[in-house]
């Protein structure tokens, strides 16, 4: 899937399981639907390569970078 350019363009890790999107960004809600976590636990942002964390606002919309299977993900996990 990886060379397939009409295919996801985006890898999105929620909770140790990677989901692939097909849009530059995605919300909180969108995240917690994915990996199905609870409204009353907040999302968190992991940044995998200096593995910094940022708790993410209900309302925040999260830019990812298009990416290969080398590339660098973001993962997300209840806090």
């Amino acid at each position: 899937m990886a060379n397939d350019p009409k295919g996801p363009k985006y890898e999105v890790n929620v909770e140790g399981t990677d989901y692939p999107w097909d849009a530059p960004t995605i919300t909180v809600a969108q995240i917690r639907e994915l990996g199905a976590l609870p409204a009353d636990q907040p999302v968190v942002e992991v940044d995998l390569q200096d593995n910094t964390e940022k708790t993410l606002t209900e309302t925040a919309i999260v830019e990812l970078k298009p990416g290969q299977g080398f590339a660098k993900k973001v993962k997300f996990q209840r806090g």
